[in-house]
């Protein structure tokens, strides 16, 4: 039994490696301070002028759902550089 079960768990392991994708995901993580979602051209402001961003917006994926870990920068920026809340990560005030 054991050897059943060791030679199903290399066919799994080999049939998943020989799956995986060698092409990485180009990612842009931006943090702005100070920035509202309508402070930028892709989202609707005709006064603010920003081409380089509206061009990227245009060109990727927006992800217009989020949850912001503070109300402040430093709490924020510490729990999504590190994925703990800003509790755990002792960062509580800008």
């Amino acid at each position: 039994m054991p050897l059943r079960t060791l030679t199903l768990t290399a066919l799994c392991t080999l049939k998943t490696l020989a799956t995986v994708s060698t092409d990485r995901p180009n990612v842009i993580l931006m943090m702005a301070d100070d920035l509202g979602w309508g402070d930028v051209g892709y989202n609707g402001n005709a006064t603010i002028k920003t081409p380089h961003l509206d061009q990227m917006a245009a060109d990727g994926i927006q992800f217009n759902r989020f949850y912001s870990a503070s109300s402040v920068c430093s709490p924020t920026r510490a729990s999504c550089l590190t994925g703990r809340d800003p509790f755990r990560t002792g960062v509580f005030n800008a």
